[in-house]
């Protein structure tokens, strides 16, 4: 059985909203990018069938778009409260807790959490930008994963596509 991740960064949040961090939204841009990032998940046919977000108001407001632009009806999304501010053994736990019938499993969450995760789960690191972001905003890391989702050891996974939105690019 194929198993898929796709490791989505949220979208551009507003930093001058003058909130706390966890209730921080998306600025125009952050909502620009998860609906390109849609788009290109449409494109390459790559629907999920379970997404999880972090419960930070930004993570789901992306996670909402980008289920909407995918036009599904199912499935919800279902927050994580450990996702937000996660090292990656928490965000290794979250994934390992996928229910056994997902395929492909759309992931949204923070950094440098979900750079820490890619890092570990890829044998081979992807070449790192100029800038330093791996994961930038609204950036998407779609991995080939073990068979069974409590079988992710470091290096186990391989990196198929690293898609920004600005660019709409693989690497």
């Amino acid at each position: 059985m194929t198993r898929e991740l796709l490791l989505l960064r949220h979208g551009k949040s507003d930093w001058s909203a003058g909130t706390d961090d966890f209730y921080r939204p998306l600025k125009k841009r952050g909502k620009r990018g998860a609906r390109l990032i849609a788009e290109w998940l449409t494109q390459q046919g790559l629907v999920p069938d379970h997404i999880i977000s972090s419960s930070a108001t930004r993570a789901v407001d992306t996670a909402h778009r980008v289920r909407k632009a995918l036009n599904l009806l199912t499935p919800g999304i279902c927050t994580d409260e450990r996702i937000y501010g996660a090292a990656r053994e928490q965000l290794l736990d979250v994934l390992t807790g996928c229910p056994p019938q997902a395929n492909r499993v759309l992931l949204v969450g923070h950094n440098p959490g979900l750079e820490d995760l890619l890092l570990y789960l890829v044998p081979t690191p992807p070449m790192i930008p100029a800038n330093g972001k791996l994961l930038p905003t609204a950036a998407l890391a779609q991995l080939l994963m073990p068979d069974e989702w409590q079988s992710i050891t470091g290096g186990s996974a391989r990196l198929l596509n690293l898609t920004r939105p600005d660019t709409q690019n693989t690497s």
